[in-house]
């Protein structure tokens, strides 16, 4: 046993304390830079909430890596630390709506974060109860447990059904609440989303909007050296963090990928057992963060949309060059085709058309509308962003 390989490599020390560097960490407020003007907008918002009385339901928009998240959580998190010196009790709630993507496992995952059952008595089972009981137990446990309950409700444009906006915001109007209240904070990456809500929940939740614009290679630069005491000293090369800074200003500002980016780059200096973290190291990080992002999304995208995905990848296999166009027309006759080999029902194509331009819109595609010819109309042009052979593995391993 003591002649065996020793898989675990070397002890060479990169990281003192890598939780610095997981998109999960919640920072110290001194850590959260450049968004002071947002951090005190959102701040303003739930104020009330503070002493006992309804806050004003927020509508945050921005690009994905801008703070949001980030900024909701520790401004909650802080208004519960305020509201315990007035002697009042706050609940909050974070539900990713691209997990629990349905109005029912939105509530029952709110009820669930709330709920302390020894207290209330309350059970929140995973399922097995309607979405009426479901929030026939969340309104108990508000008004047993909390003064006031913040809901966070991130990527709300992801939920199936906009109803649970209607509930929340009108829980207290109702009488659905009555010794308690409740305030939304609803985070989208989509500034038009709230065009698409129904005209008495616009009335009722769009209270306050805010914009978050991307961060600046500066802003980003003081972010990764804010986070830099995840790495032992004298780790990190002096370039590092201005390259990295570089690259996510560049392309998206955003900085979770950035931080992203940082971390691989430790990682991959450990594995090839490097005394320190180099600007090489964040070149081969920055190719791992783009396979890891796009791994990522198509993992929580829909049945059909990987499908659409898969269509789109192999169409661009069989043609010229791996940036050729694929036409909508095209890309739906092999998805139905995939629909067919999957034994599944395949979706209209109206519906393949909306799912091409949510694709877009996660920078996973590029479309460009043509013109057909005089009397022909015109029709729209595909193109994968990515290798097609990266897109079909991405595909296939989330299945």
């Amino acid at each position: 046993m003591s002649d065996s390989m020793d898989y675990f490599g070397s002890e060479t020390e990169i990281f003192r304390n890598k939780e610095l560097l997981q998109v999960s960490h919640l920072p110290d407020g001194d850590r959260i830079i450049g968004r002071e003007d947002e951090l005190t907008n959102l701040a303003n918002a739930i104020k009330p909430a503070t002493r006992g009385n309804t806050p004003n339901n927020v509508l945050v928009y921005g690009k994905t890596g801008t703070g949001k998240s980030l900024c909701s959580k520790f401004i909650t998190n802080q208004a519960i630390d305020r509201a315990e010196g007035n002697d009042i009790s706050i609940g909050v709630a974070y539900v990713d709506c691209l997990q629990e993507s349905t109005e029912t496992q939105a509530v029952q995952s709110t009820a669930h974060q709330l709920n302390d059952q020894p207290e209330t008595g309350i059970s929140i089972p995973h399922s097995g109860l309607s979405t009426a009981e479901y929030y026939r137990r969340l309104w108990r446990i508000v008004d047993t447990e909390y003064d006031v309950a913040l809901i966070i409700l991130d990527e709300v444009d992801k939920i199936e059904d906009d109803d649970i906006l209607m509930q929340l915001s009108r829980a207290v109007e109702s009488g659905k609440l009555t010794d308690s209240t409740v305030g939304v904070i609803g985070i989208s990456n989509k500034v038009r989303y709230k065009d698409s809500l129904d005209e008495r929940i616009k009335s009722s939740l769009c209270e306050r909007e805010y914009v978050f614009s991307p961060y600046d290679a500066s802003q980003i630069r003081e972010i990764l050296r804010s986070r830099s005491d995840a790495f032992h000293d004298g780790v990190l090369e002096d370039g590092v963090v201005p390259r990295v800074a570089a690259l996510a200003a560049r392309e998206h500002g955003d900085a979770r990928k950035a931080i992203d980016i940082l971390r691989f780059a430790g990682e991959i200096a450990e594995e090839d057992d490097l005394e320190a973290v180099t600007e090489a190291c964040v070149d081969h990080a920055h190719e791992r963060e783009e396979t890891s992002r796009l791994a990522e999304l198509i993992s929580k995208s829909p049945s059909h949309a990987k499908l659409v995905l898969e269509a789109m990848a192999l169409l661009t296999q069989q043609k010229e060059g791996e940036d050729a166009p694929v036409t909508t027309n095209e890309a739906y006759d092999l998805y139905k085709r995939l629909c067919d080999r999957d034994r599944s029902d395949h979706l209209k194509l109206r519906r393949v058309r909306d799912i091409l331009s949510e694709l877009e819109f996660l920078s996973i595609i590029e479309q460009e509308r043509k013109w057909a010819g005089k009397g022909k109309g015109n029709y729209m042009e595909n193109r994968l962003i990515d290798d097609p052979e990266v897109i079909i593995a991405a595909c296939n391993e989330s299945d």
